[in-house]
């Protein structure tokens, strides 16, 4: 779908960067969910580098996700 997610790369400070099917790109800042559930695992800098793609979707290899709609209304364009 256009909101797909084509590109997704850690930075630091706990962002993703991330583009969009639709060219959309910007920031995702995981931080706010780092202590929550399942997103805990995420705070090891090393796993948190494993980010990828599956169906559209930002992933992590243990089920952590983040849909492409939740990207789309908190993504921030880069400074």
């Amino acid at each position: 779908m256009y909101w797909d997610v084509k590109v997704v790369r850690p930075e630091a400070d706990y962002l993703l960067y991330v583009e969009l099917e639709n060219g959309q790109k910007g920031l995702f800042d995981m931080k706010p969910y780092l202590d929550h559930g399942i997103f805990r695992e995420l705070r090891d800098r090393a796993y948190f580098d494993q980010v990828g793609i599956l169906f559209g979707a930002v992933t992590w290899p243990n089920g952590q996700d983040i849909a492409p709609e939740t990207l789309l209304a908190e993504l921030k364009q880069p400074a």
